[in-house]
């Protein structure tokens, strides 16, 4: 896969209809692999710690999900380059994988959220298989799955296992648990699963189309978040800038 470079963080040259019909291709394929979405603070977050920079440049595809990273691509040359925001692709999928069949197994929330979750999508989307759903005691980093959890899983046969433990949890969690699930195609999709639930709010559309969703979501949570966004995006800027005029 074609991939540009942010910060020493490989990110797919994708838009949203091109990474849904690259994880539908995995998925009925069956090529073992995971996906990870990467907005600004994903980004960040690599940039700080190499070992999840590798884990991220492990990962199958990497979205842009967040503008800033997006504008990159197409500032290097790559127009096709459209923010993948992961709530957004999670619905694509969805809607478009009934077609195919695909089968969908949701890990991580609580269980409340995962109900609400699929009682949602099942509306939204008629026929969308779901074959389970499991909501792992709280971890505070990431951890090899159960004897239990692997054959729970492996026995539901699932072809998209959607992972929402929050980023970079979710992602450790994908690169730490790959061999010992059978599922072809893992993907950490973070807040979709709140989302998509309605257990939180979504920004709205012309927010996340001028790259301010972390905004709307800063007000939401300002305790949680202010360290993500405030000092996170500053990071990001300085470094971008600082590449840009003296190289790396």
């Amino acid at each position: 896969m074609i991939t540009y470079d942010v910060l020493d963080v490989h990110v797919s040259v994708v838009n949203l209809e091109k990474a849904a019909t690259l994880l539908r291709s995995m998925a009925t394929s069956h090529r073992k692999g995971y996906i990870c979405v990467a907005p600004v603070s994903t980004i960040v977050d690599a940039r700080r710690d190499p070992a999840y920079r590798a884990v991220i440049n492990a990962a199958a595809m990497v979205t842009p999900d967040g503008m800033p990273v997006a504008w990159l691509g197409r500032c290097q040359g790559f127009k096709e380059v459209a923010r993948t925001y992961g709530p957004d692709l999670m619905l694509r999928v969805c809607n478009e994988g009934r077609i195919d069949g695909l089968r969908h197994f949701f890990y991580g929330a609580t269980k409340e959220v995962c109900d609400k979750l699929e009682h949602n999508l099942k509306k939204k989307f008629p026929a969308l298989i779901v074959v389970g759903k499991m909501a792992p005691p709280y971890m505070e980093q990431a951890e090899p799955v159960t004897q239990d959890e692997i054959q729970a899983i492996n026995a539901a046969r699932p072809d998209i296992l959607w992972v929402g433990l929050g980023s970079p949890k979710q992602d450790f969690w994908m690169s730490l648990n790959r061999e010992a699930l059978n599922v072809p195609v893992m993907v950490g999709i973070g807040a979709a699963f709140d989302f998509h639930s309605g257990v939180k709010p979504q920004a709205p559309v012309w927010m996340r189309v001028c790259g301010l969703e972390w905004l709307f979501r800063l007000c939401c949570e300002p305790r949680r978040l202010w360290k993500r966004y405030l000092k996170g995006n500053t990071q990001f800027m300085y470094w971008v800038v600082k590449e840009a005029l003296f190289g790396k």
